[in-house]
Order: C-alpha cells, then sequence, then structure tokens
C-alpha cells in the first residue's frame, strides 16, 4: 500500500494514547482512518483518544457497536465515529451518510473490511495486533495517498 510502511510498537494503554493524540493534531475534514483488528486489539481505545483530544470541551464518547455511528463537532470539523461490525450489507453504509461524511468530516472507521466498494482510496489504515496476553500493541500504517507521510511523521518520534 504504502511506500514506506510505519508501525509502532504500544508497550501501555498510555502509549497508544500518545499516538492517536499525535495523530489526531493533523487530522482534518476529508482524512479518513480505517482501524483494523480482532476484538479487543485496541481501536476503540485509540479511537476515543485521538476524538477527546480534538474536543473543545470533553464529553463521553462511546462505542457505536449499536448506534453504528457517533459524531462531534470539533475544533477542526465535524468527526464521525462509526463501528461496522454488524454491518450486513454495503447499502446500509449509504443510508448512515458515511459516504458524504469522507469528504466532509474526519471519518474514524472500526471494522472498515464492511466497506467492500465504498472505502476511499485517499484513507489510512491502521492495523491494531495483540501479540501477547500483555497491554503491548502493534500499530501497522498503511497508505497510498501522497498527504499521509507528512500527517505521519511526527508518529516516527513519539
Amino acid at each position: 500500500m504504502s511506500a514506506a510502511p510505519l508501525t509502532l510498537t504500544c508497550d501501555s494503554p498510555d502509549a497508544t494514547e500518545r499516538v492517536a493524540r499525535t495523530l489526531a493534531r493533523h487530522l482534518e475534514p476529508g482524512d479518513t482512518l480505517l482501524l483494523a483488528g480482532d476484538v479487543g486489539a485496541g481501536k476503540t481505545h485509540f479511537t476515543r483518544c485521538a476524538i477527546l483530544s480534538l474536543l473543545a470541551t470533553p464529553e463521553d464518547v462511546p462505542s457505536p457497536t449499536y448506534t453504528l455511528v457517533q459524531t462531534y463537532n470539533a475544533t477542526p470539523g465535524e468527526i464521525w465515529h462509526a463501528d461496522l461490525y454488524r454491518l450486513a450489507d454495503t447499502s446500509e453504509i449509504e443510508e448512515l451518510g458515511l459516504t458524504a461524511a469522507f469528504t466532509d468530516a474526519i471519518c474514524l472507521i472500526e471494522w472498515p473490511d464492511r466497506l467492500g466498494p465504498l472505502t476511499p482510496a485517499s484513507a489510512l489504515t491502521i492495523t491494531f495486533t495483540a501479540p501477547g496476553p500483555d497491554d503491548v500493541r502493534s500499530l501497522a500504517f498503511a497508505w497510498t495517498d501522497r498527504k499521509w507521510p507528512a500527517k505521519l511523521e511526527s508518529l516516527r518520534h513519539v
């Protein structure tokens, strides 16, 4: 996917939070993060930390497992947090208005495999793995859009 992939190892939830906050500072409307990985790999924790870092006033950031989408008004623009785990068909994505949000909002998508052909070509994919029983997480970043290397540069020093 990307010419110079980036993989980070986070040894604690706090380290994952630092990565999420650092990346969030560079997000703007039109940016989509595709968060892939098994249940419990850290996708929702990462997303919650990123969203909270962009809100002017802290608020509850629940997992959208049952609501499918949660939206937030943040400093850089509207944020859409979607959990597509329960979707059965891509037509449901259109009904949610998610395809329009890809150009107008910052989108954080858990279970992005459900997007199928609706996956934005400019998205950043972050694959989360939990290689052991402890809190260590591996985050692998992949992209094709030329905007991501500059947005990810600060992560190389987290």
